[in-house]
């Protein structure tokens, strides 16, 4: 209300304070002289004439008008799909999920390995064995190393295996080599195998099974914040609609209240009326006019509430501009079978779909640990071969002499004779491990037992709460269907009953106050009319929600990964 508004308001009620104050005792209503009454009903019809009607949108800022957008609830939902910064939130839990398993899931990537160096080592003689021309020159030996590997943890048994290939290229000094250079080829391979602890289910495992759930929770979270926020947003819409309606039903109060000034002022001109009987008719006037500046107050509260779940921040255009709800909710009464709703509720409640997942992640977490009471038994099995090849030196029989042959060569001799499988080798053993103390793992099993008993009874407990909600919901939109009915014929007798009372009291069959009284009772009817639709289509709402049914109701389908 403005200032000026206030001020009217304070003068006018204080103007009907001292006339009806005055009427209290006769010896007052003696000395109220005919003279000041005239006054009273001039002073506050002046105010009630020159007074502006509020307007029913949200004033603008600094004489500027803001844009009106003409809103359906269709359209509120999208844009609520589309902005809300409540979905936008939750959108990125499952892409952190996914991130995370990828992270774990990368244990059972191959990963490549490879070794590249070079060496130069001089040995002193301290033998005649050792090959050297002198004690005081000593064995020189340069070697270039080149290897390259691949290991990988498979996900089935929780096996692994590593297989290398390792090269060296060696050059020496001494008088007993062979080969100089030579070149060395070794290939080998090596798998290890749980076969009790680690076979079925290992730590890897358990994590990946566990963050696989936390990834579909996440979907089921964010299925659940689109359905409660698309909620918020049909019941912010019908409550912003009734706003809007209720200031229809005040300004149309207030118009009549006026009109009704206006009657008794012509009656009390031409003498056939009271001046008090003006001042009751201002008074009602008076009263309208601020049931009509709390409606407006109450629709831009409720619109701003609106305007919150479809927007995506003080930027958007919708959040300067005035929403003109098109839709209205009109009162169709549905058939609710409540059997149907508890099992439909069982079946797509997301807060039960989260509690058997959480089910889930306790039975993987309980496997686990009840496979690390078994012993530890692996096998490992190995195989290699070698290569050797380069420039093949011819000795004497004595030890230390010079070479009597070259015979030329390279890498691909080392290769060849690895490739021939010349000079295979290979290992099977098992390794065994039984500890003596199992107090710790024993404990933990019966905890993880004892909690997956208690999900399990939680589960059961929601289950039955999911019941008992959908229950009352269907009971409360019944009721709310009896209560609209029972609205709209009580209106509707209000409606007559003004009619009757007002040409009754234009004949003169009844008074100025009985009007009155009758116009704050179609008010009154009207709005719980409204109050009463309203409540019926946000009963219907809850009813959705309890179902968790609200995307299908609305044809939203959200795609899971």
């Amino acid at each position: 209300m403005t200032r000026n508004g206030s001020k009217w308001m304070m003068m006018c009620a204080a103007a009907v304070l001292a006339v009806f104050g005055a009427l209290e005792t006769p010896a007052a209503a003696q000395q109220l002289s005919e003279a000041r009454i005239h006054e009273l009903i001039s002073e506050a019809a002046k105010q009630v004439g020159t007074t502006q009607q509020p307007t029913q949108v949200p004033a603008a800022t600094a004489g500027t008008t803001p844009p009106v957008i003409r809103l359906t609830l269709e359209e509120a939902v999208k844009a609520a799909l589309d902005h809300n910064l409540d979905i936008a939130v939750q959108r990125l839990n499952p892409e952190i999920n996914d991130i995370s398993y990828a992270s774990l899931e990368g244990i059972y990537h191959p990963a490549l390995t490879s070794t590249i160096f070079q060496s130069g080592t001089t040995t002193p003689a301290n033998s005649q064995i050792s090959g050297a021309a002198s004690g005081a020159t000593g064995v020189t030996a340069d070697v270039f190393t080149a290897n390259g590997g691949i290991t990988q943890n498979l996900r089935w048994g929780g096996g692994s295996y590593i297989a290398t290939l390792n090269n060296n290229r060696q050059t020496t000094t001494s008088n007993n080599a062979l080969f100089n250079p030579s070149y060395n080829s070794n290939w080998s391979a090596a798998y290890t195998q749980p076969l009790l602890r680690n076979f079925r289910i290992d730590s890897n495992r358990q994590q990946l099974a566990v963050t696989k759930i936390n990834r579909d929770i996440s979907d089921v979270q964010l299925r659940s914040t689109i359905t409660n926020t698309l909620s918020n947003v049909r019941n912010a819409y019908w409550d912003y609609v009734f706003a809007v309606q209720s200031v229809d039903v005040a300004q149309q109060s207030l118009t009549l209240g006026q009109q009704l000034v206006k009657d008794n002022q012509t009656r009390v001109e031409v003498g056939t009326m009271a001046p008090i009987d003006v001042v009751s008719a201002q008074s009602q006037a008076a009263a309208a006019l601020q049931n009509l500046v709390v409606a407006q107050s109450t629709a831009r509260t409720a619109e701003i509430s609106l305007k919150r779940l479809i927007v995506a921040g003080t930027q958007d255009p919708i959040w300067t501009s005035t929403i003109d709800p098109v839709d209205r909710p009109d009162f169709r009464p549905e058939t609710i079978d409540i059997d149907a709703a508890v099992r439909r509720a069982l079946n797509e409640r997301t807060d039960v779909d989260i509690a058997k997942k959480t089910v889930q992640q306790n039975d993987v977490t309980l496997k686990f640990l009840q496979d690390q009471l078994k012993p530890q038994a692996d096998l490992v099995g190995t195989y290699g071969v070698q290569g050797i090849g380069g420039t093949q030196l011819i000795r004497g029989s004595t030890l230390g002499s010079a070479a009597d042959t070259t015979i030329p060569g390279g890498l691909t001799d080392a290769f060849s004779t690895l490739f021939r499988n010349n000079f295979p080798r290979w290992t099977i053993q098992l390794n065994i491990q039984y500890p003596l103390g199992l107090s710790a793992q024993q404990a933990s099993v019966a905890k993880a037992r004892v909690q997956l008993n208690q999900i399990q009874a939680q589960l059961k407990q929601i289950e039955l709460q999911v019941a008992t909600d959908v229950t009352n919901a269907a009971v409360t939109a019944r009721s709310n269907a009896e209560r609209v009915q029972a609205a709209q014929a009580a209106r509707e007798f209000a409606q007559r009953t003004l009619d009757a009372e007002q040409s009754k009291f234009e004949v003169g069959m009844s008074t100025n106050y009985n009007v009155i009284l009758i116009q704050r009772d179609l008010a009154t009817a009207q709005n719980n009319e409204l109050q009463a639709i309203l409540n019926y289509r946000k009963s219907l709402v809850e009813l959705d929600r309890l179902q968790q049914t609200t995307l299908g109701s609305l044809g939203i389908t959200i795609l899971g990964k």
